[in-house]
């Protein structure tokens, strides 16, 4: 199962550091909140993850729909790869997915009546119909960067170019294979401090020459030098700009031509989201899944008012005396009103 957000976007809102204790608390946080996401929406397991399938419909279907459409309910499509229909295939020119000026995703997959294919069915009703296709709700992503090295159809451990928008619970894609992150670990970027520049023990100075633009550090990522973290903030040319003593680490100086480090070792599910595991060559491009700004915000409140919860045993309250009341969450439920007036599947009870 995949979450709308990362364990490195909560621990950030939180501003909580880096540790085993805190990730274990913070994923079993996410999986919930995402899971609640999908409840309050009421779209099935995954449902804003583009997620390749084949999934069947009964026809004649118990709705008694119009005889050239198909009502594909919970299983919403975002691309149709095969249709086919009492065991014979109808071609793509021949049917739609609707509603045409909307989607995707699409609700729906009508015969063109135009055309001589039907829906049809080859003995009893059940399971006469089966799509193939991309499901969910959107298929949008982010390019980041691209494979440090090549990967064979079964390795586990991706050496990626930039980890900036990549965290724990990224769904990443190479060529046509999706991939889990469920780790990340530091590796050695080849950058190091030019041999003109050093770092002083202090939160002022925060600028660093490096010694190439190659894979140079990214705003967004989060850099090791010796046993300092830094968060990068800005970049210029072959100059980046830091947070000093990030993640709960110490100030420290660091000489020149120290070698800098990023999480850009990553640990994988492979062939996730219904893809299949394949080779890679070294270069391709890594993209990220996004999904909706509002999923992900809710996700990430859900996600912070557990742990909050979880830190007062669930007796968070406010004011005192009498007029002390249990915490309302007033913000999360202006989200939650947003996020299903927005992504709420609406129940048909009627045949349309």
């Amino acid at each position: 199962m995949v979450w709308y957000s990362t364990r490195e976007a909560v621990m950030a809102a939180a501003d909580v550091k880096l540790s085993a204790y805190m990730n274990g608390r913070v994923e079993e946080a996410l999986d919930s909140a995402s899971r609640m996401v999908e409840g309050l929406t009421n779209r099935p397991t995954d449902y804003f993850v583009p997620t390749i399938a084949t999934r069947y419909f009964d026809w004649p279907d118990r709705r008694r729909s119009l005889p050239w459409r198909l009502w594909l309910d919970r299983d919403e499509v975002i691309s149709v790869s095969a249709l086919v229909a009492g065991g014979v295939t109808i071609p793509g020119a021949d049917y739609f997915l609707e509603p045409a000026n909307e989607g995707p995703p699409y609700n729906r997959v009508e015969v063109d009546l135009d055309s001589s294919s039907v829906f049809s069915s080859a003995g009893t009703h059940q399971r006469q119909i089966a799509v193939t296709g991309t499901f969910g709700y959107r298929d949008t992503s982010t390019v980041t960067g691209a494979l440090a090295e090549a990967l064979d159809s079964s390795e586990t451990g991706v050496d990626v170019t930039d980890s900036s928008v990549i965290g724990v619970g990224s769904l990443i894609k190479v060529d046509s294979e999706r991939m889990t992150v469920t780790g990340r670990t530091m590796a050695d970027t080849a950058v190091d401090i030019h041999s003109s520049d050093s770092l002083t023990a202090s939160a002022a100075d925060t600028s660093i020459l490096c010694s190439t633009a190659t894979a140079i550090p990214q705003p967004g990522e989060t850099i090791l030098i010796d046993s300092e973290r830094m968060l990068v903030v800005d970049l210029a040319s072959t100059t980046i700009t830091v947070r000093r003593a990030h993640d709960g680490t110490v100030l420290a100086t660091h000489a020149a031509n120290a070698g800098i480090f990023a999480p850009r070792t990553l640990t994988v599910v492979r062939a996730s989201a219904g893809t299949t595991a394949a080779a890679h060559d070294t270069a391709a491009v890594v993209t990220t899944t996004t999904y909706p700004g509002p999923i992900v915000q809710l996700t990430k409140a859900y996600a912070l008012d557990q742990l909050q919860q979880e830190g007062s045993a669930y007796a968070r309250t406010v004011g005192s005396g009498e007029n002390e009341r249990q915490a309302s969450g007033r913000a999360i439920k202006e989200l939650e009103k947003r996020v299903t007036d927005l992504y709420a599947r609406r129940m048909r009870t009627a045949a349309v």
